[in-house]
């Protein structure tokens, strides 16, 4: 009903031919309409306020929320075998962390996500043996203590792919090679 009378005044023109519409329309937004083969378009629509749009899901259902999962380029996309079967072919994956001030490093079951083995320089009993807790003598410990309570957990082999930001180098590499040296049979995947 509004948009009707005010329709009125906008083709009448108040206050001259133009002036009057310049006028109202900067003081009121009016949505307007066609009919188009059975469709209603709208024009002009405004941004709500709040910018409201910007956060509706696809189906525009629930305001306010992100979406937590990425979609899939292509959700109809072949996933390899190598990629079906790594999980259970290569069960447990070595982490790897090591800051300025201690390192620390685990073997983690893929599939259950269960940590099987933990080694760090931070516990109790290892950083009373140690001089420092981030050297390369640091490390080696490291490696080896992990390497011992992995075999008492009946895990002999692990697989190793590096962070985006670490190289294979220095004390990454003397945690690894430590590892391996004490019966533990590391892959090491390199992008």
């Amino acid at each position: 009903m509004l948009k009707q009378v005010l329709g009125k005044f906008l083709n009448k023109g108040i206050g001259g031919a133009n002036g009057g519409e310049r006028i109202l329309r900067t003081c009121f937004y009016i949505p307007t309409s066609s009919l188009h083969q059975g469709q209603v378009l709208v024009h002009c629509a405004p941004r709500s306020f709040f910018g409201v749009e910007d956060f509706l899901d696809d189906d525009n259902s629930r305001p306010y929320t992100y979406q937590k999962g990425k979609k899939s380029k292509n959700p109809t996309k072949h996933i390899s075998f190598k990629n079906r079967t790594g999980a259970y072919m290569e069960p447990f994956t070595l982490d790897v962390f090591i800051s300025k001030r201690f390192v620390s490093a685990s073997l983690t079951h893929r599939v259950t996500s269960k940590q099987v083995a933990v080694a760090g320089t931070n516990s109790k009993d290892i950083k009373a043996a140690l001089k420092s807790r981030s050297d390369i003598p640091a490390c080696l410990a490291i490696g080896r203590i992990l390497a011992d309570r992995a075999r008492e957990a009946d895990v002999y082999t692990a697989s190793y792919t590096p962070r985006e930001r670490d190289k294979f180098e220095g004390k990454i590499r003397a945690v690894v090679q430590s590892i391996i040296d004490n019966g533990i049979d590391v892959k090491v995947y390199l992008d």
